[in-house]
């Protein structure tokens, strides 16, 4: 069986050489996490067939958790009603053993313990069978977005006996798929160790064939290297603009321009433009000139000339945002946008 998990940079083509690999014969398992890497996937699917051929499946993290993993087995046992993704009560802290644990008192799944439920409840050994009896090749997007209980669940169900690839990109990891006190908290903070994990699951780990970006130019490449400390480097040797714009009428413009994706740290949908948040940002391919909105403390990094001391996961979901862009790359301040803010 041929094992791999790939690290990539950002624009490197992560999905297309998940998408490239498919074909009509073999049975394919494709997994991802957010709803934006899913709809991605799904079009990029379409778009090489011309429709979604019924030997590929395709699903969000915690669907096939809950649909291919837990009800064939205890969802009529347990009476359960779904999943609920409000965290359980700190206390009392009930023992594994405890249905309690992970079974909320109106009978919803915490999702954030489901994957622990599972493997608590013996039944690992037959989401493999199950994985081996209907798939021929597992693949997993975004593999940076598994944390927690569900880190753990992956690599466990890894021993499946069929041809598997999980490709991500360490530095892109802006959200878990779950958090569950200590469990792999301190999972993404040493690449190395990282690695390590996945080595010893006896996959392979591949850190060459998609260290290029084909989406980014040299010079968004170049500035991310160099300001914001992420080492990426670019396919071919194009050259964009990246600048900072401070000038009220200039940004205005920018605003109003809605070929110009404008990404803001958060809550973004409070703006009555063409927008999307930094980290949700993930997964989209299809934006060419790139606005970023700084909030007041990352314009001071600016203004410092660099980027690399700022909080690590909001310096991570910068790379995102940045990383975006085909084209041009600019900088404005969200002061500069207040007046556009509804309440």
């Amino acid at each position: 069986m041929d094992k791999s998990v790939v690290f990539a940079v950002a624009g490197s083509g992560k999905t297309t050489r998940l998408v490239s690999a498919l074909d009509e014969v073999r049975r394919f398992l494709m997994v991802t996490y957010t709803d934006a890497n899913y709809e991605n996937l799904r079009a990029k699917v379409i778009e090489r067939f011309g429709y979604l051929p019924p030997n590929i499946e395709i699903y969000t993290y915690f669907r096939f958790l809950h649909s291919f993993c837990y009800r064939p087995f205890l969802r009529s046992k347990k009476e359960t009603r779904g999943l609920t993704f409000n965290p359980p009560d700190r206390f009392p802290a009930y023992p594994l053993t405890d249905d309690r644990r992970y079974i909320s008192p109106s009978r919803w799944l915490y999702a954030n313990r489901l994957a622990k439920f599972i493997e608590q409840s013996g039944l690992v050994d037959a989401v493999v069978d199950r994985i081996e009896k209907y798939f021929d090749v597992f693949f997993v997007d975004e593999v940076q977005d598994f944390g927690g209980n569900d880190f753990n669940f992956l690599l466990a169900i890894s021993a499946a006996q069929v041809d598997m690839s999980f490709v991500g990109d360490f530095h892109q990891h802006t959200f878990d798929t779950s958090r569950d006190g200590a469990v792999n908290a301190n999972l993404h903070e040493n690449y190395d160790k990282y690695k390590k994990k996945f080595e010893q699951a006896r996959l392979k780990v591949d850190t060459d064939s998609l260290k290029s970006s084909r989406r980014c130019s040299k010079s968004v490449c170049d500035f991310i290297t160099e300001k914001i400390g992420i080492e990426i480097h670019s396919h071919d040797q194009r050259t964009s603009v990246v600048r900072f714009e401070d000038d009220p009428a200039a940004v205005a413009a920018l605003y109003r321009d809605p070929g110009i994706v404008k990404l803001f740290y958060r809550e973004h949908q409070k703006y009555g433009c063409f927008s999307q948040n930094w980290g949700a940002s993930k997964g989209m391919d299809s934006y060419e000139d790139v606005c970023v909105v700084l909030n007041p403390g990352n314009v001071k990094a600016w203004n410092s000339g660099s980027f690399r001391d700022i909080n690590p996961e909001t310096r991570n979901k910068l790379y995102v945002a940045c990383s975006r862009a085909r084209g041009n790359l600019t900088f404005v301040p969200e002061s500069l946008l207040k007046t556009y803010k509804r309440s």
